[in-house]
């Protein structure tokens, strides 16, 4: 099932409760949240009390995409202010598998996101345990970025492994996202879509809906995804 999951960063800080609700009532199933430390990536944009405080308004499921080092110290917290779907790196991890296994203990579902530059095999051994992979269409930390092309061959590759293995891992992508590419993206093999500058930007709920309707298929929304 294709997912639209617009990205907070991309909405108007002043009106985040407006925001969320206008993309949830056009349909969009998940609201991706970046939490970043200014360590891992250079910027530092919110955290846990921000999280906590916009779960109350809306039943979308929160994708927390920890863009931390070691981001196993805040799993427990995360999934506490209201994660569902947690994302963690790669590329940040010092025990990868542990990590999974801890974000799967608090009962959300696990993610691993890899950089542009970080090959599909880094997580091979880990495909059988985990829900998700995100595969990073631009160098992480920043938003309104241009899409690398050559990530593309990337979800090619993973969704190949993938099926071969007899899975339905879920594959995110995420960065310079637009209406312009996202067909060419489902058609690679991603199913979970993070937009946004492409929702925000203008009007929110036309945008998605213009999204949803590339993406087609039957769309449910909130913690059913779940």
């Amino acid at each position: 099932m294709n997912v639209l999951a617009p990205s907070l960063l991309g909405a108007d800080f002043k009106n985040l409760e407006r925001d969320i609700k206008t993309v949830e009532a056009a349909g969009a199933g998940y609201l991706h949240l970046d939490v970043m430390d200014g360590a891992f990536v250079p910027s530092i944009s919110f955290g846990m009390p921000v999280i906590a405080s916009l779960r109350s308004c809306t039943r979308m499921v929160f994708d927390v995409h920890m863009m931390v080092e070691e981001p196993v110290r805040y799993v427990d917290h995360v999934r506490a202010a209201g994660a569902d779907l947690i994302c963690i790196h790669a590329e940040a991890c010092r025990h990868l598998d542990s990590a999974i296994a801890k974000i799967h203990e608090t009962g959300a579902r696990a993610g691993v996101a890899l950089n542009p530059a970080t090959p599909v095999s880094a997580v091979d051994l880990l495909l059988p345990v985990v829900d998700m992979v995100l595969v990073m269409s631009v160098n992480p930390g920043f938003g309104g970025q241009k899409f690398i092309p050559y990530t593309l061959d990337k979800i090619r590759e993973l969704r190949k492994r993938i099926q071969d293995l007899g899975l339905h891992t879920d594959i995110q992508v995420d960065g310079g996202v637009t209406l312009d590419n996202v067909e060419e993206l489902l058609k690679a093999g991603a199913n979970i879509i993070v937009a946004g500058s492409s929702v925000f930007r203008g009007d929110p709920g036309e945008n998605t809906r213009k999204f949803l309707e590339i993406m087609k298929g039957p769309q449910v929304t909130g913690r059913e995804l779940l």
